[in-house]
């Protein structure tokens, strides 16, 4: 899991300071790379390697609302669902962090290798 603290100013032009949560679970991953032409790497690395913006956009668009979630009190459950991407993509915070990541390549490395599962 990962959070991330973001800076932001609101839609009444009001500085906040949040913490917003991603994450993508094995199984998650698992069926990412199995639904992926050769896999989520090779997308990943595909993309890369091109340079192609629209699917870089594209890309880190929907990785980004698949990992929102929101983290229950007791640490037991990560919710997610279609409605929270949704509004957490209505939010300057969002925007902040699409841009960071399609504009840095460091920052996006450690988006994606923060919300990953580690392997054993």
């Amino acid at each position: 899991m990962l959070k991330k603290h973001i800076k932001y100013l609101d839609f009444n032009n009001i500085e906040r300071e949040e913490d917003f949560y991603f994450n993508l679970t094995k199984t998650e991953v698992t069926e990412m790379e199995l639904s992926t032409e050769g896999g989520l790497v090779e997308k990943i690395e595909r993309i890369v390697s091109t340079k192609d913006g629209a699917e870089i956009i594209k890309f880190f668009k929907e990785f980004i609302l698949k990992a929102y979630g929101e983290k229950s009190p007791d640490g037991k459950r990560f919710q997610k669902s279609e409605e929270l991407s949704i509004a957490f993509s209505q939010t300057n915070a969002y925007d902040e962090l699409f841009i960071s990541l399609v504009t840095d390549p460091i920052a996006s490395e450690q988006f994606v290798n923060g919300i990953v599962p580690k392997t054993k």
